[in-house]
């Protein structure tokens, strides 16, 4: 009997800790951390969304994130969240994120505002546009005169990461290969990846490829005489009053003003892969409230400031390698720039996911007007499954506000932020 105490304390333990799961225990947070939220009040059936993202956050000990909402075009939500000590800088519904690959949309609709221009045609082989030449000593394989823009659009390139590797994070093994110093600009990598063999003959399989991103890039500069990022932020970003986006750097002390910090348990975000090549494939910056408006553009199809219908159309429509009679209705394909889920009669749901050390980032439209941003500062396992998450939330707002935050959210001054300049 005088184990008896000791045996009910750890029973009362055990049974406190099961009561704290079943009862929403994951929200916890650590000690000497507090949980912080900026942006306008929410109404009253959106603070839902608030508790789903502190209880994500806290599971996955992230500790910056945002989130923006729209509605039938109209912004409803944007927040910043924050854990953290109560005297660290607080994330706001305007700070910047690394955004990854929802990059690669944002070049997809430059690409098309081109095509619509005359500037450019989805058929063009990109070795009439480009010098595709290898190194000296190299030789190209002969299936690369097949690529067309349509093909990088699609990730159809015949490139495959898996199958081989991806050069846009080699730039060691490139500056090594030929025999120039670090750091290496894009030019090397496309030299370099002029010799390399194709794993795939051009337009016949899907295979995800960061470098086919870079050429698109590169595409953009030699058809408008301008930088691309220059080039994105007149024609793309400036028609729809997103100001603030702006290419990433790559070390700490290059950080954007208003830019977070980023959290990786494996490899350094800072510094140890080189920001500025991955351009058009991974190396904007932007808020959630800026991503948001550019999802909110695709909305009402008929008056979208930056590409016609028909480009709308031709965005989200079935790729090259899937016949519409093969199509099954539900499944998901990859776009010009989107993954798609396509349901028929026109329900469809695009989506674009990002991912690089210290970076996680989600940007959907849905088809009943719905759409969402959630970024964070870390990436992690199971951490995609924000989406499911997000998407639960909506479908259980039966009545949403009416008010609109985007032109406080897109015209508001800009004031300095924590970071450096």
């Amino acid at each position: 009997m005088e184990h008896f105490p000791g045996t009910l304390i750890r029973l009362i333990a055990i049974t406190t800790i099961i009561l704290n799961v079943l009862l929403g225990g994951c929200s916890q947070l650590p000690a000497n951390m507090v949980w912080s939220v900026t942006g306008t009040e929410s109404a009253a059936e959106l603070a839902v969304f608030d508790k789903t993202m502190k209880e994500f956050m806290v599971e996955h000990e992230i500790s910056a994130g945002a989130l923006a909402v729209t509605y039938q075009g109209r912004l409803i939500l944007a927040k910043g969240y924050s854990i953290g000590e109560a005297s660290a800088e607080k994330v706001r519904p305007d700070s910047l994120f690394r955004i990854a690959s929802i990059s690669k949309p944002i070049t997809a609709v430059a690409v098309l505002g081109l095509v619509e221009e005359g500037k450019l045609q989805l058929d063009e082989k990109i070795t009439d546009i480009l010098d595709m030449s290898p190194a000296p000593g190299g030789t190209a394989d002969p299936r690369l005169k097949d690529v067309t823009i349509l093909h990088l659009l699609q990730h159809l390139g015949g490139w495959d990461r898996d199958k081989a590797f991806d050069p846009m994070f080699q730039d060691r093994r490139i500056s090594q290969e030929l025999q120039v110093e670090l750091p290496i600009d894009t030019s090397h990598i496309i030299k370099f990846m002029n010799g390399q063999k194709l794993q795939h003959e051009p337009g016949t399989v899907y295979a995800y490829s960061n470098y086919g991103y870079c050429l698109l890039g590169r595409v953009i500069e030699k058809r408008t005489g301008m930088e691309y990022g220059e080039y994105v932020k007149e024609e793309i970003l400036k028609p729809l009053q997103i100001n603030n986006m702006r290419l990433a750097r790559s070390k700490l002390a290059d950080r954007a003003c208003g830019e977070v910090k980023y959290d990786s348990e494996t490899r350094s975000p800072y510094g140890t892969f080189n920001m500025e090549n991955l351009d058009a494939h991974g190396g904007w910056l932007a808020s959630a409230v800026d991503l948001a408006c550019f999802a909110a553009a695709f909305d009402d199809e008929s008056h979208c400031p930056i590409l016609s219908k028909d480009s709308i159309e031709r965005m989200f429509a079935l790729p090259e390698n899937v016949k519409p009679e093969d199509y099954k209705t539900g499944n998901n394909y990859y776009a010009c720039g989107w993954m798609v889920r396509d349901y028929g009669n026109g329900d469809r749901n695009m989506w674009h996911n990002g991912l690089l050390p210290g970076t996680y980032t989600h940007m959907a439209r849905r088809q009943s007007g719905f759409n969402c941003v959630a970024l964070f500062n870390k990436r992690g396992k199971g951490i995609e499954q924000i989406d499911p998450k997000l998407g639960k939330v909506a479908r259980s707002i039966k009545q949403w506000p009416q008010h609109d935050l985007f032109e406080q959210m897109l015209t508001q001054t800009k004031g300095p932020q924590p970071g450096a300049n």
